[in-house]
């Protein structure tokens, strides 16, 4: 299921038993690759499987790495892979996708040949860039639809090819060591925690924006902007004109005070504002991930030296 031109074509391992008796790919009901797909912002709904060829239409294409049928992918062999790296260099030059999405590594492994990592790869065919996606099959059910969701959110705003826009946060500090975070709940149900911020308006300094985004979501209006702690790049759909944030991180040390959004926080799917201590940090989810050993390093040694990548 191709075409010239698509923005991101999803490689899969091989057809399993569901999706050849429907043809159809990742037909398996327990299989997450179309919720996922909707999830991420790929698709403005959920799509049955019976609906692939609708992908064509939102520049996307689906194909596999080997065509035999298999109730499972380990009970695949090494000659079920001949010719598919030369076949996904023919589609790279002949159909010219900007991404080809391997999903699962061992898709990958099969054609390549190799280890790999979630993520872009340092290989390409052409123009066509290479990312590896975590699988979607239900044997792969241990691995946390967050964590699976994120990297599918990642290869969307990759391959949208918009810029990130530049964005500031607020690692807002009270005198006992608490940090200040905003409950976010996206329209799929996902629920995480991150600091105040947002957006640089245009003419903007980091200190500005921090200033007006600390006011608007907290009611904070004589914040003293400390060092740049860590920096973070996130990359996801659905942000008209931008393919997500690049976000630097602030230490903003106050008073405690109660937090009085100023503006409606509902609209940007913010559900509530609290303090937290370190110990209630790590039992729940944040971003960016390992918030509490972040902040426990800034409580207990002071700002880094430099700022730093703290990863998504």
């Amino acid at each position: 299921m191709l075409g010239a031109g698509l923005r991101c074509v999803f490689c899969g391992i091989n057809p399993g038993r569901f999706s050849d008796a429907a043809a159809a790919h990742f037909a398996n009901p327990r299989n997450d690759f179309w919720r996922l797909l909707h999830a991420a912002g790929f698709t403005p709904r959920l799509y049955d499987p019976s609906e692939q060829f609708e992908l064509l239409e939102l520049g996307l294409g689906v194909t596999n790495a080997a065509s035999r049928t298999t109730a499972g992918s380990s009970d695949l062999r090494r000659a079920d892979f001949v010719g598919s790296a030369e076949r996904l260099e023919r589609v790279a030059e002949e159909l010219r996708p900007g991404w080809i999405g391997f999903v699962g590594k061992e898709a990958y492994r099969g054609a390549f040949g190799g280890r790999s990592v979630h993520g872009v790869q340092e290989r390409a065919l052409g123009g066509t860039r290479l990312f590896v996606l975590p699988s979607t099959s239900p044997a792969n059910a241990a691995v946390p639809w967050a964590e699976r969701l994120r990297w599918f959110q990642e290869l969307a705003g990759r391959s949208t090819g918009l810029p990130l826009r530049d964005a500031v946060r607020a690692v807002v500090l009270d005198s006992a060591g608490r940090t200040l975070l905003l409950r976010f709940v996206e329209p799929d149900g996902v629920e995480f925690w991150a600091s105040p911020g947002g957006g640089l308006e245009l003419g903007e300094t980091d200190a500005d924006a921090l200033r007006r985004e600390l006011a608007e979501e907290c009611g904070l209006r004589s914040a003293q902007i400390g060092p740049l702690v860590w920096m973070r790049e996130h990359w996801f759909a659905g942000m008209p004109g931008w393919g997500g944030q690049r976000e630097r991180h602030y230490v903003v040390r106050t008073p405690s005070f109660v937090p009085a959004p100023e503006v409606d926080l509902a609209a940007e799917n913010v559900h509530e504002v609290r303090w937290f201590s370190l110990d209630e940090l790590a039992v729940v989810e944040t971003t960016p991930r390992g918030l509490e050993s972040l902040l426990r390093a800034v409580l207990e040694h002071g700002p880094p030296a430099e700022p730093f990548d703290a990863g998504v």
